[in-house]
């Protein structure tokens, strides 16, 4: 009998992994493909029709989605009034990214723009409560112009 190892991460997993619960997971996964361009890998629905698991991958990150299951202590955002996360999306054209998400049902939050730490900048929220910054690096800024640059905008 052979004994194969088992990798402790397996493939194609980072060591943190959003996990969203939504009020409609299988919706939430449609939005995903349109707004972000996610594939789907894992849908794993139990007998009521409601998703148990499910796992897609934006870029080369993979996200868990989950229903809503009260008897769970498993709550989506919109019932918890809002979220304090913000799931970051590091891409190659936020305007773009931004603008596909508002337009499969997004609502912004910060339009895209330049801001001083050197990324073109955008907030969305998702139409399940969940917020995403989108961002694409467009300059090195260096450390003390960096701070010079948030202590003028923040009037310091």
């Amino acid at each position: 009998m052979s004994h194969t190892a088992v990798k402790a991460i397996p493939d194609g997993m980072n060591t943190v992994t959003p996990h969203l619960v939504c009020e409609n997971a299988s919706e939430a996964i449609s939005f995903y493909i349109k707004a972000f361009g996610a594939k789907e890998l894992v849908r794993m629905p139990m007998p009521n029709g409601k998703l148990m698991h499910a796992c897609i991958e934006i870029g080369g990150s993979r996200i868990f989605l989950v229903d809503e299951m009260e008897e769970m202590s498993s709550l989506d955002p919109k019932r918890l009034g809002g979220s304090p996360v913000y799931i970051h999306l590091q891409v190659e054209d936020a305007d773009a990214v931004a603008s596909q998400a508002i337009a499969a049902g997004a609502t912004s939050l910060l339009e895209v723009q330049e801001m001083f730490w050197g990324d073109r900048y955008g907030q969305v929220k998702d139409p399940f409560g969940h917020l995403w910054s989108i961002a694409t690096h467009v300059k090195d800024v260096d450390p003390a112009e960096m701070m010079k640059a948030m202590h003028d905008q923040c009037g310091q």
